[in-house]
Order: C-alpha cells, then structure tokens, then sequence
C-alpha cells in the first residue's frame, strides 16, 4: 500500500469528519463574549479591540459572502469559517503525527511493513480526532473567534518544520523556513499564541543541523528560541511600529513637514537595509545571512495585514476602537495600552502601599498640526516588592484581595509571603487556571460552570466514584441536576493515561523529537500560565488560551496507539497488534470523547446572544441612548445593528469604554441612523492627558449645584476653578456631590418622555447624590449629555449595568424591560416599596414582553452554554416583576397571560441557585393568580434541586470546612421560604415536604464541622 496515498487521504478523512462535526454543531449565529464584535468588524472591515485581528477579519469577511446577502446568516457562514479552519487544524495535526511517528517505525533503506503503516495510520487518526473532540478546542471551532484561525497557524507551521526536517538535505529545502517566517507573520493577525512555538522548531533545526548534539548546544538554541520569540515580539511588531513613531515626530515636529512623512521615510530605510542586506548576502555567498534576512521580510509581509488597521482607521468606521490613524495611536494600539500591564520579575503584593512613583517618557497624541506632549509616562514604586509577583492585584472592586486572604488562609491583617505568592501560583494559576482546564479535555468535567475554586462549579472528574469522592467529597450526594448535567463528561481518564503512554514510548523511542513535543506543550501551556499572570476572579473561563499546549498532547495521545502496539506485540504480531490498538485508541478518546461531549457542543439550536441582544434594543424607545458596560451586553448588540441592521437609531455607549478620548469623540458624530450624542465639549477639553480623572474635594456645599455648574467649573480653565498639586501641576476637582437637574416639563410633555398617567408625577427639579468619588472621562460625558439633552432623546441603562454606574440617579431609572428608562418622576412610596427598588412602566413592559421580546429557543435548545443559562435569572426576573405589577394593579388576567408565556419560553431545566431564587418568587405570582397546579409543580422541582444540591454541600462541608457555607445558607433560605409559601397557599402536601426536607438538612448540618 502507497505510503503517501494512504497518509493523504486519511488525513483529509480527518477532515471532512470533524468539519463536518463541526458544521453540524456550530452555532446559527452569534455567540456570547468577543464574536458578536468581530463579525460586525468582519463584515464592515471595521477596527476590533486591541490589539486587533486584521487577518482573521478579512478572512472571515470571504466567508461572510456565501450568505448571499442574507444579513442573518452571515453571522452563520463567519461561524463556518472557524469550522473549517478547524478541520484544517486536524488535518495537519494528523500529518505532523504520521510523520512524528513514521520517523521511528519506517528507518530510512527499510521497507515499510504493513503492521507499522497501520500503526502510523492509527496514531494520526486517535491522535487528530482526540483532539477534534476535546473540550476547549471543540467550544472554539462552531464560533467566529481567532481561536479556531490561531491554531490552524500553529498545525501549519509545526507540520512545516517537519517536512523541512525531512527535506533538508535537499537543494532549496529552506523554502519550508521561508513559509514557516511567513505563516509566524501572517498569524500575527491573528493572535500571537503562534509565537510560542519558536523554541521547539529551533530546537529541530538544531537537531538536524548538528551530528553530534551536546546539552550546552541545547540549552543555547533553547535561549536563542526566546530570543526571536522576543525579537518578533518587540523588535519586529512593537519597536518597528515605535522607530516609525518616533520618526514621525522629528519629521512633523522638527522638520515641520506632514504627518506621516517620518513613517514613509522609515519604511524606505527598512526597505532598503533588508534589500542591501539580501544582496550582498549573495554576493559575498552568506547563505545564514540571506536566511534570516529572508526570514524578517517574510514576517514583515505577513505582518503587514495590520496595515488594514491603519487604512480602516482612516474611514472613520462605526467600530473603531482606538482610532489608530497616526503612528502613536497605532503603537498605543499594538502594546495594549487600554488593558495595561501585568508585573512579571518584579512587583507588588496586594497589600503593598505606593510610597513614591518614576518618571518614564513621553506620551504623544496627534493634535491639529503636530504631536502634542501631553506628559510622563510614570511607574509607582512600592514599600514591599517580590520577585515574581503573583498576588500583586489590590483591586477590592474586583474582589482580588478578598479572594487572595480566603485561597491562601490569610487573616485580615496577616501580611502575605513569598511562600503565599508561590503557594498562589502553584494551586491557583496553575492548578485552577491551566491543570483544571487539561484534565476538562482528556480525564473528564463535572460542569460548565464558572469555577473560582468552588468543588461544585467547573472542575475535573473522572467517572470513577472512588477517585472523584476522594477529590471532591460528598460523591454519593452528588445530585440529579449534574449527574444529567449535559457538561458532566466522564473520560474516565482514558485519554489521558493513552496520552501518558505515548509519551512514554515517544521518550524512549525517539527521545529529541519527545522533547521537541515536549517544548511545544510547555511554551503554549505553562509559560503562558507564567507570562499571563492572571489575577483570580476572571471574568470568564480562559482554558481557550491553551489550545497549543492540548494540541501537542494530542500528539501523544495518537503515539500512544503505537506504544500499545509494542505491548501488545509480545502477544501477536504487529498487524494485529496494530488494528486492536487503534480499535482501542479510538474506543478510549475520540469516540468516547464525541460520545461525552456531544450534547455540550452542539449549539445549532441556540440563539440567545443575538434575541437577547434585540431584547435589549426592543426595550428602548426609538432615537435613544442606551448604556450598556461589558463585553456581554454590548458586543452582541453591535452585530444587531451593524451586521443584520436591526434598530439602528438607538446609540448604544459602552461606559467601559467612554472613558477614552478616542470613544468619546466618536460619540459626538452620527453612526447610521442614530443621531450624534449632545455633548457639548470640545475636543481639547476631554483629550488624553486632559482630565483623565477628578477627584472629589468637599467644598462644604449642603444644597444640591445645577448640574450645568458642577459640568462647568470641571470643564474650567480658570485657575480658581482648579486645585494645584505638589507636583506643580493643576486639575479641576468635583467640589460636591449633592446635584439637581431643573426639568422643562414643557420639553418632557412634548417629547413623550413619561406614560401620560404619570404626567402630574413630572417634578420641576431632579435632586440626587452623586454615588463616586471621582470624576472620570465616561461620567464627564454622562454629565454633558444629561445637561444638554432636554428631554429629546430617550436615556437608557441596560439593566446589566452596575448600579454604581448610575450616577446616584436610581430613583429615577423605570423598567421598561432590558433596560431602565430615566424619567423625572417621583412618587409617593411606602418604605417597603423603597426597599423594593425600581418603578415599573407596566405598559411599556407589557408590550415588550408579550409582543417584541424574543427568547432565542431556549426552552427547545438542546444545549445552553453557561452565560446562556446564566441569563436565566434576570429572563424570569422580567417576568416576575411584570407579573407582580400587573396583579397589584388589578390585571389578573394579563398578569396570567405573562406567567403562562414565561413557562413556555424558558427551559424546564434549573441550572443554579440563582435561578432557584427568582423561581421562589416566580411560584408566587402563580398562586396569587390562581394557576395553583403550576405553582405546586414549580415549587416542587425548585424544592427537589435545591434539597439535593444542598445534600452535596453539606457533603463537602463535611470534609472540607467552611467551603460551600455560603451556598448552604441560600438554599437552606429557597426551602424555608418555599414552605411557608405552600403553607401561606393552603398547600399542606408541599408544605410538609418542604418542611421535611428542611427538617433532614438541618440534621445533616448540624453534624458538618464550622472549621
């Protein structure tokens, strides 16, 4: 049998296998967290947060065109894109671990048998389709996400550096380097991860160059790797871009010629220097020389699809994050610079106190006809540093110092140690955050929960009792709702004891290329947990950022079927050993991996982010305001508008990212059908480096300031207006928080801003107490529109803002669904409506729900995803507080018809105490309008998932003190409440259960130690 014949087409095999897998599975249009925001960006060659994906968009803009002109299934076909660049990822997998595997089976003058083909064969197949199965890298394949792109840029180049190796000896074979430097080029605009794979394919080119390899040789071909990971990641993406700059600034500043100018003139002299280089390596026969220099161009032109930044910048697109038009906008772009850095040899503890801060250099941004100086960069210098810092973050809004003192057992005023810092990095940056996330892919998951350390959210199992129980504790508890859970995947640990073998055999058999693998799985895995140095508390799961370390596992996992066949060739021949072991490598990951992780994969049904993101829209009144503050509530609302143009007139104003210049000019132009903000400040006033941010200095004021003066003296330059540092330097300052806004109700008569029943609720002035101490850029502008809108657009906050972005204006903000209406009414509340919170606008949120809202399938998906599920709550919340108003004002029948709909769209399914809390009140409102059997049916599920979650808890807690306290003091609260409600009911049967139920966790509790 042809070697190459069967090796492509079983590749190809591959191929189509998991392309189809994943084509089948993909999600019909957008998903949650960034791919709402790129496939808008894709679609209208538009400019995505930093530090962009210039190649993937334009890629992924290709793609969108086989809709045809459908605009809703171009979210579908850019999914389609990652599908298939996911099956080519595996395609190539499979060819690098034929030939991994081929170099030991097939020696060089041998004649292959057909035992040792079949081997070779089995290992790309268990190997490729393992990892086509795998959790992390099956969640990025059905999504438009740089992911899906980044890996098949890691295959493509691992694959290359061994058909190079196999090739070397031949004339021109280093035109497998060449494609290797432009693929690293090219995968920059993608995402750097690519990067990491130098040192390993360094590590092969000394391996084939040197007969006689030494550890020292090793060892310096290991630091020459890190060295041009560091030059491409600096030298090439970072001070390029920064010479231009800087160029740039002598040319326009100096020599006084336009912008730009200093940046042509530094693309010659690059230009020049490699031509001059490359000719006279050949002219003085340098082949080394000519190498690298070949290799630098070919990066550079692959690097060069960052120039459709530059170019869309230019345009003046909708999205248009950073506006990085001029050279240092586009440095600022490129380094990061809205995210900031992370202390990596050198830094902070999380108690540490700034005790004096250095001067760096200069900032540049591109005024009207030079770059302006707006001042130092600086650094703060501590009173306690550590090396390798890893607790550094003394962020409380965020939690981090909390989280630090509770996973480290730290009292209040304990001071943490080096040992603390170590003992963090191992169990939680690399334990939590990269071992939890292998053992998900090849040993098995309990949930797809969020987990920030909880034993019931997020983590490894196996499947096998013992070993969970000992792990985990309270095994036996475990409940029904994650044993049908359908992210509960057991692999049993079966692709992971495979993958163990094949590293073992790989190590014995063919040791440096063992190695290379080896190097490959660290630098995309580990070392990555080291330069990343993430803070706890994240946001969402980031097990996406080790794909490349589980990709070269993967290899292992395929060479494990030939290290079965050497043990099973002791008992038969290698033929047969050949065929069992790949029957068995195929049973053991792939198939069971499918098997498992199908119905947690398969999102062809869902259609959450994007109905949820109409909802948001839906909620507003045309022409209006809507703010909204992460990436969640905003990203999917861009591709609404932007991609299927849904409710364009509604300006959506990310207060994330309102406190950059950049943004806030963008604001004050109109963005297609909606209107320009009424901001009124002018550039200058609001420029980076220009108040960036304003403290509060009580000036002794009792009576509420007009806002328009409190906006006036920040936006003053009058010295008197400002306090001086002792620095030198001036800034305005907020000198109270007690503002008042007066209202023409003549203006909110007429543009329809209240119901007309409230109409003698208007109040002539508006008093509150601003809720910060501090004035950013983002509560400047919020301010200038407030004070300049007079009532002629609607203002909305998505409800998923936090109140603390309000602006202290909370009894002013009406529920209209989605998002709270700002509305200059008052009325008479009792105290407990007070505690109640928020006023309803009960006809406006009648006919959202009931008439525009849509819900994206969720009761009929076959699987949501956890920030699907996570929506939940506040869904049944909507309905809830409906429900409520309507049957207080006396519409029992609306209020009926509101309760009916909420069990029809929302999934039969609990997925959390949380959601177990609104489905309390939800219970409630059926009893109060009469539909008593579908109360007692909810009250008895919501009672079953809660008894037999808090049955695990108390499980655990029994082993392992104080964890899941929290937890049990929820549910324990859902069951008393649901008992008392039956019994408030007349329900005596659920009553008694409930009250049972309570009776038997208390006992349980009572025996669980309080640590």
């Amino acid at each position: 049998m042809d070697y190459n014949k069967t090796n492509n087409l079983l590749g190809w095999i591959t191929f189509m296998v998991s392309t189809l897998v994943y084509v089948l599975t993909l999600e019909p249009t957008a998903s949650y967290w960034d791919c709402g925001e790129f496939i808008a960006a894709a679609y209208k060659m538009q400019i995505v947060h930093q530090p962009g994906a210039p190649l993937f968009l334009m890629l992924q803009n290709i793609f969108s065109n086989l809709a045809f002109g459908n605009k809703e299934s171009i979210a579908y076909w850019m999914n389609f894109g990652s599908a298939v660049s996911s099956g080519l990822t595996i395609l190539f997998l499979f060819w690098t671990i034929t030939a991994l595997a081929r170099k030991v089976l097939w020696r060089s003058g041998t004649e292959l048998t057909q035992g040792n083909l079949i081997q070779i064969m089995g290992a790309g197949l268990v190997g490729a389709l393992a990892y086509s199965f795998s959790d992390t890298f099956w969640f990025s394949a059905v999504e438009s996400e740089v992911y899906a792109m980044s890996s098949l840029c890691t295959a493509i180049v691992f694959w290359a550096i061994l058909k190079w190796e196999a090739h070397a000896e031949e004339p021109r074979a280093d035109k497998w380097l060449l494609l290797i430097a432009y693929v690293m080029g090219l995968s920059i605009g993608v995402h750097l991860l690519n990067l990491l794979t130098i040192p390993a394919l360094a590590l092969v080119v000394y391996f084939k160059r040197v007969k006689s390899p030494t550890n020292s040789g090793v060892f310096k071909t290991l630091l020459i790797g890190c060295v041009i990971v560091a030059f491409v990641l600096w030298g090439i993406i970072q001070y390029l871009i920064k010479f231009a700059a800087y160029f740039d600034l002598f040319f326009v500043n100096t020599l006084g010629l336009g912008f730009g100018t200093g940046v042509v003139f530094f693309a010659l002299l690059v230009i020049g220097g490699l031509t001059f280089g490359i000719f006279h390596s050949i002219k003085k026969a340098k082949p080394r020389l000519n190498l690298i220099l070949l290799g630098i161009c070919f990066i550079i032109f692959g690097y060069g699809s960052f120039a459709m930044i530059l170019v869309r910048a230019k345009a003046d697109p909708s999205l248009n994050n950073s506006d990085p038009d001029n050279a240092f906008s586009f440095l600022g772009y490129l380094n990061r610079e809205q995210y900031g850095e992370e202390p990596l040899l050198k830094g902070p503890y999380f108690t540490s106190k700034i005790i004096d801060r250095k001067e760096g250099g200069n900032s540049y941004i591109k005024g009207e006809e030079k770059y302006e100086n707006i001042g130092k960069k600086y650094s703060y210098v501590y009173d306690r540093e550590t090396i390798f810092p890893r607790i550094y973050s003394n962020d409380p809004g965020r939690g981090h110092p909390q989280f630090y003192r509770s996973w480290l057992n730290l009292g209040e005023n304990d001071q943490p140690t080096f040992g603390n810092n170590l003992s963090f990095f191992f169990t939680y940056q690399v334990g939590h955050m990269y071992a939890r996330y292998f053992f998900w892919n090849f040993v098995g998951r309990q949930n797809d929960q969020k987990g920030d350390g909880s034993f019931t959210e997020g983590n490894w199992i196996t499947g096998i009792k013992p070993i969970d129980q000992a792990r985990l504790g309270g095994q036996d508890a475990l409940p029904e709702s994650l044993k049908t859970d359908p992210s509960n995947n057991k692999f049993y640990g079966l692709p992971l004891i495979l993958g163990i073998i094949g590293a073992l055999w790989h190590f014995k058999r063919h040791q440096k290329d063992a190695g290379i693998v080896g190097l490959l799985f660290f630098f995309t895995g580990l070392a990555i947990v080291l330069y990343l140095n993430q803070t706890p508390l994240q946001p969402r799961e980031r097990d996406y950022a080790y794909a490349g370390s589980f990709y070269a596992f993967a290899i292992w996992i395929g060479l494990g079927v030939i290290g079965l066949a050497d043990m099973l060739q002791k008992r038969t021949n290698a033929k047969t050993a050949g065929i069992a072991a790949t029957l068995i490598g195929l049973l053991a990951a792939p198939v069971l991996m499918a098997k498992e992780g199908w119905d947690d994969h398969d999102r062809s049904t869902k259609y959450v982010a994007r109905d949820l993101a109409k909802d948001y829209l839906q909620s507003c009144a045309p022409n209006a305001i809507l703010f909204t503050y992460g990436d969640n509530d905003t990203y999917p609302l861009w591709y609404v508008q932007e991609v299927e143009n849904f409710r364009p007139d509604v300006r959506i104003v990310n207060l994330s990212l309102l406190s950059a210049d950049w943004y806030v000019r963008q604001m004050k132009e109109k963005v297609n059908e909606a209107d320009a903000l009424p901001i009124t400040m002018k550039d200058s006033q609001f420029k980076q480096g220009t108040r960036d941010g304003l403290s509060f200095m009580d000036a002794g004021f009792k009576q509420p300031i007009e806002l328009s003066s409190v906006l006036d003296v920040l936006l003053s330059d009058n010295p008197n207006d400002q306090v001086e540092y002792q620095d030198g330097s001036r800034s305005n300052y907020l000198f109270t928080k007690n503002f008042k806004l007066t209202v023409n109700k003549a203006d909110v008569l007429k543009n329809k801003v209240v119901p007309t029943k409230w109409d003698n609720n208007i109040v002539d002035t508006m008093v509150w107490t601003y809720n910060k101490d501090f004035v950013s850029k983002a509560e400047l502008a919020m301010f200038d529109i407030l004070v300049h809108n007079n009532w002629k657009r609607p203002i909305y906050f998505a409800t998923t803002v936090p109140n603390s972005n309000y602006l202290g204006l909370d009894n002013y903000l009406i529920n209209e669904g989605f998002a709270l209406r700002l509305m200059p009414v008052k009325f008479n509340k009792t105290e407990e409506q007070m505690r109640m919170g928020e006023t309803v606008n009960v006809d406006a949120l009648y006919d959202n729900t009931m008439n525009k809202f849509v819900w994206g399938n969720m009761a009929k998906a076959r699987y949501l995803d956890h920030e699907s599920y996570g929506m939940l709550s506040l869904i049944i919340n909507n309905f809830s507080t409906l429900s409520q108003t309507l049957y207080e004002d006396g519409r029992k029948e609306e209020a009926k018809k509101v309760l009916e709909r909420c069990l029809a769209v929302v999934p039969k399914r609990i997925y959390s105490l949380g959601q177990s809390r609104v489905l309390y009140f939800l219970s409630r409102q059926l009893y109060q309008v009469g539909m008593t059997d579908k109360a007692n049916a909810l009250l008895e599920q919501n009672g079953k998932y809660v008894d037999e979650l808090l049955r695990y808890y108390i499980a655990i807690a029994n082993t392992k003190p104080n964890l899941e306290m929290q937890n049990i003091q929820i549910g324990t609260q859902i069951i008393y409440s649901s008992a008392e409600l039956a019994k408030e009911y007349k329900q005596s049967k659920q009553a008694k259960s409930l009250e049972d139920a309570l009776n038997n966790i208390e006992k349980l509790f009572s025996g669980t130690p309080q640590g």
